[in-house]
This record gives structure tokens, sequence and C-alpha cells, in this order.
């Protein structure tokens, strides 16, 4: 053989054994915890300034594997992301980190199959924000009277961003006075959100469908990249 067709040769096989490079994991299994259970559902902006980003949620399969389910474009706080150990109430950021999934709730009916424990919105159904009421960041049936009305949400009076939603974690469990309430992934309204994550009706209404609370879900809010990366919770 000649030289020139050795060499030709030796490029060939070089070039067929590189192959294309490996796909990179999915996103859950680069999350340093996803809570515990085979469902998440993750919202990512590009950057802690930014007002959109995207929604996905999430399986994870007998063998440990995640399976993306689904996705949709997603809407944050009108002031960006902050972590939310450092969040504080009123500013218009989404807080960012792992949370629970409590409950669902909506002024619409929940979709036929909803598996979720999903609350009707009344006319007297609130959420209560007032700092110094006893039902600080809760739902509040009717508006409790240590609750302010000035301090606090009536929920039917959000009939786009409310007609599906479900409550995020975040202050909740110990709730502490002005980091925040009435955090919710939720139905979009006109733009950015105060502070909650957002997606359209029609994807509000595909999660719902999805999310199983005996495969216990959460919600991983971050950025791309940086300390509020979604890839450090």
């Amino acid at each position: 053989m000649r030289p020139g067709a050795v060499a030709l040769a030796v490029s060939s096989l070089i070039v067929l054994g590189a192959g294309p490079p490996a796909p990179a994991p999915p996103l859950p299994a680069r999350m340093a915890d996803t809570g515990g259970g085979t469902q998440l559902i993750t919202a990512v902006a590009p950057g802690r300034a930014s007002t959109t980003g995207t929604v996905v949620w999430w399986d994870r399969g007998e063998d440990g594997r995640w399976v993306k389910k689904g996705s949709a474009p997603a809407r944050f706080g009108a002031n960006g992301l902050v972590a939310g150990a450092s969040r504080k109430q009123g500013t218009s950021t989404t807080p960012t980190g792992l949370y629970g999934l409590p409950y669902a709730f909506g002024i619409k009916a929940a979709p036929r199959g909803t598996a979720y424990t999903y609350r009707r919105v009344h006319h007297d159904s609130w959420w209560c924000q007032d700092n110094d009421s006893r039902s600080y960041n809760r739902w509040s049936e009717p508006r409790a009277a240590d609750c302010r009305a000035a301090e606090a949400e009536q929920l039917i009076t959000y009939r786009a961003q409310y007609a599906h939603a479900l409550v995020i974690g975040f202050n909740y469990g110990r709730p502490v006075r002005g980091r925040g309430a009435g955090i919710f992934l939720h139905a979009n309204g006109r733009g950015a959100t105060a502070g909650c994550v957002s997606v359209p009706e029609d994807a509000m209404r595909r999660i719902l469908l999805w999310a199983d609370p005996a495969r216990r879900p959460h919600i991983a809010v971050g950025t791309r990249s940086g300390k509020t990366a979604v890839t450090r919770l």
C-alpha cells in the first residue's frame, strides 16, 4: 500500500472512532438534591435578572433515570430571582431553592383525573400576607380577623392566574415573617409575576394531571449558572 493510502486509512479510523460527544445527563441527574421523590418540576431562568425561562416536569423510572414528561415557557418575578433564604417580602422576586408542593387550588374545577388535593376558590377565599397575623402565609376562609385586607390576596380576583395553581412550599412549614408569602406555580397573567412562577393555563392543567402526591413531587427553582444555579440544589 502506498504511504499516502496508509495515512488516509489511519485518518479515516481516527474520524470514525471519535464519534459524536455523549449527551449531557438530564438536569435532575446533575442536581445535588431532588427532594427524594420520583417526580420533579424544574423552573430555570437564564440569569438572576431574568423574568422568563422554562418549566420542565420529570419522572424518575425504576432504573433511576429521569425522563422529561413535558415543558412550557415560564415567567418569574418582575425583579428576577433571588436566593430563597435571603428573600424579602414585597420585592417581586422569585425565591430560588427546592420546595415541596403542599396542595393545589383553583377558581376553575380541577382537571378530571387530578390526584392532588384541590381546593376550590370562593368569594371569601384569601391568602394572608400580613406579618402580624397568626394566619401569615396561609389560606384563610373567611379572611382571619387579624389579617388586614390590604395585606392579603382575595384569590378570586386573580381569575387568570388562579384558574389553576399549586402552592409552592416556600416559607411555608415554619414561616419567617417578612420573607414572603403566597408563592405559587400558577397560570399566566399579563406579564411577569410578583414572585411566583407561572406557565400557560394549558400547561398548568397538564402539570396537575401529571402530578401524583404519592410520588412526592418537588419544584426546583433556579438559574442556569451562578450561586442560584438549579444544579447547586
